[in-house]
């Protein structure tokens, strides 16, 4: 009798929780209806089942893809995040899928105190995604920052030593103090020093600023810069002195530029040297497609006179997981050979690359850059008939990557270099092994060969190199030898050079590296040592 009275009792717990609680597979599908540079809103019937943390999804040819995160929710609302960078358009529909325990007797939990996420529409929409975001910065400020201190010295027994001096810095800090500001930086400074005599006039201390500018968000679209940097969108102009815009329109942009070039001799201000022009493009972006092209109008003048005016594009994109392509040009659209001016095109450089990746084991890449010499035809005055001459130099580079086995990775390359009326021809071949985790020894080793071929000499190279962590993430070392053998084409007499090299890194604490080098090099009877140190730290 008092089994089966448990047995009944069981039942009857288990019935009343199963009226009250089951498991079940819920399905929400909620539609976009506003999205902001930080945030997607998606409206959904209720929001009973989502949770904060969870996980939305698109569809696209019958596969789900995660696309959104949760992170506010009210009754009928959700705020959420993308993933990757998940790409949404208003109306779009995403689905949220979710087994379970749902209790019945629960009311429906409403995480943001009011309303404000049910209420958007497209009147209301503006004011209440500002009530929203404004609980947080738009803006957060990051720090980045790095100095370096190294020395370089050339010991020899047959010339004078020889001592070099170099310190670096630079700091990036985005969004000071949460606002639109923004400043980034990079500097260096160089002293030679020599053991012989030392020319009284001649410069030994070198100050070159590389970057130097503050940006400013306009807002999520529109940036201005001013002060000297480097525009990737305009990678081959360098460093420039100057204002910098730049407007995004959906997936377009359209850039200004205007400033000056650094100095030729000092890298220093040059506001002889104007340089304007406007360049636009577009990006492809989604799952499969990755791409970039900018096409660009530039002229650069010399005291007033034009210097040079080119049109350039530059393009990148990535295709799948599989495909690689760069490709720049540059087209000089001016010539001025003493009174007389042209603007006769002429192609003054195109670099074309492609890096296939046939498996995780296997990638390949191919190459070609035909250059000419740019000529400024203020600045280059009594060279430019010269110049123009000159035969464009040009290139084809091949390159095999292989994975064969585990921690075991292959490569070799071959590059031609040529001119088209067939001087100065080059070939070099390049082959390397790397093999990692060695067994019992640990660490990894290299082995690297290298031929080249030229009009003038002939040069065969062998490396091995050895490196391994002799305290884990605090000290480690790097132990090679190198043979060089080359001869010059005018001379029957060969030359052989050895190089042995010791290495040494010692991780002082999170923030701060030691670095060491020495170095034996030897031909013949002569004797060569090199010493380098290096400090640095990150903050």
């Amino acid at each position: 009798m008092n089994k089966l009275i448990k047995y009944f009792i069981t039942i009857f717990s288990f019935s009343i929780v199963s009226i009250q609680i089951w498991a079940q597979q819920t399905e929400a599908i909620g539609t976009v209806s506003f999205i902001t540079s930080a945030n997607v809103y998606v409206k959904f019937d209720n929001t009973r089942h989502i949770a904060i943390g969870d996980t939305l999804n698109t569809v696209i040819d019958a596969v789900s893809h995660p696309c959104l995160v949760v992170i506010q929710k009210s009754s009928t609302s959700a705020v959420a995040v993308r993933i990757d960078d998940c790409k949404l358009n208003i109306k779009d529909q995403v689905i949220h899928r979710n087994t379970i325990a749902i209790d019945i007797n629960e009311e429906p939990a409403i995480e943001i105190d009011n309303d404000l996420l049910d209420q958007i529409d497209d009147n209301r929409v503006e004011h209440i995604v500002n009530d929203i975001d404004n609980a947080k910065p738009r803006y957060q400020e990051q720090v980045r920052g790095r100095i370096t201190a190294a020395s370089y010295s050339s010991l020899s027994s047959f010339y004078p030593e020889k001592h070099r001096l170099m310190m670096r810095f630079s700091l990036d800090v985005d969004h000071i103090s949460n606002s639109k500001f923004s400043i980034e930086s990079y500097a260096n400074y160089r002293k030679n020093m020599s053991g012989g005599l030392e020319d009284p006039e001649r410069q030994t201390g070198f100050y070159r600023i590389y970057n130097l500018a503050v940006r400013y968000d306009v807002d999520t679209t529109m940036v201005l810069v001013l002060g000297r940097k480097i525009n990737n969108k305009v990678s081959s102009l360098g460093a420039m002195d100057g204002l910098q815009v730049e407007k995004h329109i959906k997936n377009s942009y359209v850039g200004l530029i205007a400033g000056f070039r650094p100095d030729i001799y000092d890298y220093g201000f040059n506001p002889d040297l104007l340089q304007y022009g406007v360049y636009t493009g577009f990006n492809i972006e989604n799952k499969k497609v990755y791409a970039q092209t900018t096409f660009g109008l530039l002229e650069q003048r010399n005291a007033g006179a034009i210097d040079r005016r080119y049109a350039y594009m530059q393009h990148s994109s990535t295709l799948g997981r599989s495909i690689n392509l760069f490709g720049s040009a540059e087209l000089d659209l001016y010539q001025n050979l003493g009174s007389v001016t042209s603007v006769q095109p002429r192609l003054t450089n195109l670099y074309l690359s492609a890096r296939y990746r046939l498996s995780r084991s296997v990638s390949f890449t191919v190459s070609y850059d035909s250059r000419k010499r740019i000529i400024y035809y203020e600045t280059l005055k009594t060279d430019i008939e010269r110049l123009l001459d000159d035969e464009t130099r040009q290139g084809v580079r091949l390159r095999l990557n292989v994975k064969p086995i585990k921690y075991v990775f292959t490569g070799l390359s071959f590059s031609k270099r040529f001119q088209s009326d067939g001087q100065n021809p080059s070939n070099n071949l390049n082959g390397f092994i790397s093999y990692s985790k060695i067994p019992l020894i640990g660490g990894r080793i290299n082995v690297n060969v290298n031929v080249n071929r030229s009009s003038y000499l002939t040069s065969q190279v062998m490396s091995f190199r050895y490196s391994n962590s002799l305290i884990s993430g605090l000290l480690e070392s790097d132990v090679y030898y190198r043979l060089v053998d080359y001869q010059y084409a005018n001379s029957e007499i060969a030359s052989k050079q050895n190089y042995y090299g010791l290495g040494l890194s010692v991780r002082m604490n999170r923030e701060w590296r030691l670095s060491l080098l020495g170095e034996l090099s030897t031909r013949e009877t002569e004797r060569n040592y090199r010493i380098n140190t290096r400090l640095s730290t990150r903050f």
